[in-house]
């Protein structure tokens, strides 16, 4: 645009500073990226998973614990009324809004005392994977998590205790 006449040269000039102006407060909320992630947190408890007391008959089974705590039995295994039994309990804090994944790890071996070994494989959770936190950080979110024992014959899996850990990862989207 030309302009002949100081005047309006310097109507022009100030047209457009009062455009920058406005710009430049409107663009004081926008961001150029995201913020960066918010860090997760996640403790085990003194609640381990645990399958109670059971006895196995000749073909073995398997014993499964729901993680709302509810425990079953498959094939020649029968579910004895002693020893607590229960899903692990997880405490988790997360930022509101940040969506988790659960991974399971590979199943785990547990070892017996005196002799012996079952297969742990790592179960559902509640919350059930994916979740998004709904609550402030300093709240903690309870999770849950449930397994399947593979027992088998009295021979191979002899009374006793038996231990081992599981992984599991929690990812943050």
């Amino acid at each position: 645009m030309k302009c002949y006449r100081n005047n309006g040269y310097h109507r022009i000039i100030l047209a457009v500073a009062v455009t920058s102006v406005f710009i430049l407060s409107g663009s004081l909320n926008l961001k150029a990226q995201e913020l960066p992630p918010r860090p997760i947190r996640i403790t085990a408890t003194s609640q381990y998973l645990s399958f109670g007391a059971f006895y196995q008959g000749a073909t073995g089974g398997s014993v499964i614990i729901d993680p709302s705590g509810s425990r079953a039995a498959t094939g020649d295994v029968i579910l004895l009324g002693f020893n607590p039994f229960s899903a692990a309990l997880f405490d988790v804090h997360a930022h509101p809004g940040t969506v988790l994944s659960i991974l399971n790890g590979p199943d785990a071996i547990l070892t017996g005392i005196p002799t012996g070994s079952m297969t742990l494989h790592v179960g559902n959770s509640i919350p059930a994977s994916p979740f998004v936190s709904t609550v402030q950080f300093n709240v903690t979110i309870h999770l849950y998590i449930g397994g399947t024992l593979t027992v088998g014959s009295p021979a191979a899996n002899p009374p006793g205790d038996y231990s081992g850990t599981f992984e599991i990862t929690l990812v943050r989207e």
